[in-house]
């Protein structure tokens, strides 16, 4: 019993590795919008058997990163427009709650915190990958600060959605949305400007991402 309580608890850590290595694929566009998966490419790619990378497959599909093709097997869900706008909508709701608490609680040391994690955005040298790391992790950690749990819990997949449409975004269109006037309102406690100015932020990241995802944008 103790052995095949072993097998099983293997196998369980199996699939969460492969689970993660595809949803940071997912993530970061290299399995692209639109792209078939092979489940025998996949394993070969992740270094495992067909099993584990199905039920990765299967929790992926649950998460809204793939859709199901029948007698085929999965592919990586399209990105539509309606779907764009839903996103950022659902994100505002968040965010907003997230920004405005935080302007009214947050200490000296969580705004220098906030400062250091955006210093990638002021630095001409860093490169994508450095900015789309602190684009996350600042958003992150503003619902954090908020210490709302429903609210980090509900953002975290709504952020990895986004950091796979900036990193397509970027790499098309030229021009980075910063985090200026958030940070700066947040440090002088305006709880109503840090509000507006993620409002803005989110409002403006939405009509970047359905001008490129638009019919004829890309």
């Amino acid at each position: 019993m103790k052995a095949a309580n072993r097998v099983k608890a293997k196998n369980l850590g199996e699939v969460e590795r492969v689970y993660r290595i595809l949803r940071d694929w997912l993530k970061t566009a290299k399995l692209p919008p639109g792209e078939f998966l092979s489940e025998i490419d996949l394993a070969q790619r992740c270094g495992t058997s067909r099993t584990p990378v199905r039920e990765a497959c299967t929790r992926l599909l649950q998460d809204k990163w793939l859709t199901r093709i029948r007698r085929k097997g999965f592919m990586v869900a399209p990105i539509s427009v309606p779907d764009i706008v839903d996103m950022y909508e659902y994100r505002k709701l968040l965010e907003c709650f997230s920004a405005r608490r935080v302007a009214e609680s947050a200490t000296p040391l969580q705004i220098e915190e906030l400062r250091t994690i955006l210093q990638p955005e002021n630095d001409p040298t860093s490169g994508l990958p450095e900015i789309l790391r602190a684009n996350a992790e600042f958003h992150r950690r503003l619902s954090e600060m908020a210490g709302n749990q429903r609210v980090i819990e509900h953002l975290n997949l709504t952020l990895d959605y986004v950091t796979r449409l900036d990193t397509l975004c970027t790499q098309t269109v030229p021009g980075w949305i910063g985090h200026t006037d958030i940070f700066h309102a947040i440090e002088i406690h305006d709880t109503a400007r840090a509000q507006e100015a993620m409002r803005v932020h989110i409002d403006d990241s939405r009509d970047k991402m359905v001008e490129l995802f638009s019919v004829g944008g890309r």
